[in-house]
């Protein structure tokens, strides 16, 4: 005698779906944050700047200013640029240092966010070294020098949205990253005391 399969009812389709619904919804919310981050990355939306392994092959004689901002948002840093901006060619290779000291009482741990402004200009603005690519450890008391290479494309002469920028300004905020239980011996940079 033969059984007959049972066939799903209406009502466990609809909650299948409905569970299948809600487990894609949830995976794109938790893959949202990485895919926007290379969208970004990718066409410098929102003054993403790109990353570069090496400088430019070429330069224009178009000469561009780029400023530097520094800022910390709830750590007790002091941080700023060596130099508060640059006179650039597009194309040419540059090194800029910021200096960083823990005013705190402990050590603290920061990550850098940045960006650039005029926001279009984001994708054509390339770092080679950066030390917002890596956290940065501070013991008590100690100032760091950060290296920061870039150059802006050549390719930015060809953009017409761009022809009127004279001026690129590259903002950089240190956020705490960890509550800075590990040992002093983890920290960075040559323990160097001192004041901005």
């Amino acid at each position: 005698m033969l059984i007959a399969a049972k066939k799903p009812t209406r009502n466990a389709l609809l909650a299948l779906t409905l569970v299948g619904l809600v487990a894609g919804m949830t995976g794109l919310a938790f893959a949202s944050a990485p895919l926007y981050r290379m969208f970004c990355e990718f066409t410098g939306y929102g003054g993403t700047t790109q990353r570069a392994e090496s400088g430019s092959d070429r330069m224009v004689d178009r000469e561009i200013v780029v400023r530097f901002d520094a800022n910390v948002s709830g750590l007790p840093w002091r941080f700023r640029p060596e130099v508060p901006q640059v006179h650039v060619k597009l194309g040419e290779t540059v090194l800029v240092n910021f200096i960083a000291e823990n005013a705190g009482p402990r050590v603290s741990v920061g990550t850098a966010t940045f960006n650039v402004q005029p926001d279009m200009a984001g994708a054509y603005f390339n770092k080679i070294e950066c030390f917002c690519f890596t956290e940065q450890a501070l013991r008590p008391g100690e100032r760091i020098t950060m290296p920061m290479q870039f150059f802006v494309s050549p390719d930015l002469a060809d953009q017409r949205e761009l022809n009127a920028t004279r001026t690129i300004t590259l903002s950089y905020t240190f956020f705490p990253v960890a509550d800075a239980r590990q040992p002093v011996a983890q920290a960075g940079g040559d323990g160097g005391g001192g004041s901005l």
